[in-house]
């Protein structure tokens, strides 16, 4: 069943041309060009995946994606933003409000085809079946990859899919080193157009999360030029 794809960009070429190459790669592209035109739609139906750009008319991308994100019924929707700023802070600001991934432009069909079929494969994919263990636990830390909940010393922790499955990659290993493009691949099956650098922004929220002092983390430790480990 194609997947239906919502894509919220304010410029008619733009979206045009990102709708015509969705149709092609078998998804069902739907247009909105600001935040009250793509609300209005959501109301209705909720889309698989929202492509949605930064700098909208009115309400900003980001400030929608605030409100999907604080919503019970949208929160689940994965969001991949489109923007022209390329600048460290602008993307981590981006994965901070809880976008799954983002696209700088200008950006090539391919990249963007390969973002989107990574999302909604990581968003289709059944809970638990990435692994073989059902539970992990080490260190005080509780991951139950069925139920997708995670304890930190019997209490629960909040985290978002991409810091779940960070954790989990790490707690099957522990004291082992990953490297960031290891730990990109563990949640979207490739590391391809994305920069490694994104996961330590993940990492950092990791450790507000979980560690009684994050800025001397003991559970998530840096090596240095290589990556991270879980675990003394």
């Amino acid at each position: 069943m194609p997947s239906s794809i919502l894509v919220i960009e304010d410029e008619p070429a733009i979206s045009e041309l990102i709708s015509v190459n969705l149709q092609h790669a078998g998804h069902c592209p739907i247009r909105a060009y600001n935040a009250e035109q793509a609300q209005n739609l959501i109301s209705d139906v909720l889309p698989d995946l929202v492509l949605l750009d930064w700098m909208l008319p009115g309400k900003s991308g980001i400030a929608f994606a605030r409100e999907l994100r604080n919503n019970e019924r949208t929160k689940h929707i994965p969001i991949i933003m489109l923007t022209a700023r390329g600048d460290e802070q602008d993307k981590v600001l981006g994965l901070e409000i809880g976008a799954d991934d983002y696209v700088t432009k200008p950006f090539s069909l391919a990249e963007l085809r390969s973002r989107v079929r990574a999302v909604l494969r990581r968003a289709q994919r059944p809970a638990g079946a990435a692994g073989v263990e059902e539970v992990l636990e080490a260190e005080g830390v509780r991951l139950d990859a069925t139920r997708r909940t995670a304890e930190r010393d019997g209490e629960p922790v909040q985290l978002t899919y991409v810091e779940f499955e960070i954790l989990r990659s790490l707690m099957r290993s522990p004291g082992r080193v990953l490297s960031r493009r290891a730990l990109l691949e563990s949640v979207w099956d490739s590391a391809d157009y994305r920069e490694q650098r994104t996961i330590d922004v993940h990492i950092r929220h990791l450790r507000e999360k979980l560690e009684r002092d994050p800025s001397a983390p003991l559970l998530i430790r840096t090596v240095r030029g290589v990556g991270y480990r879980f675990g003394p």
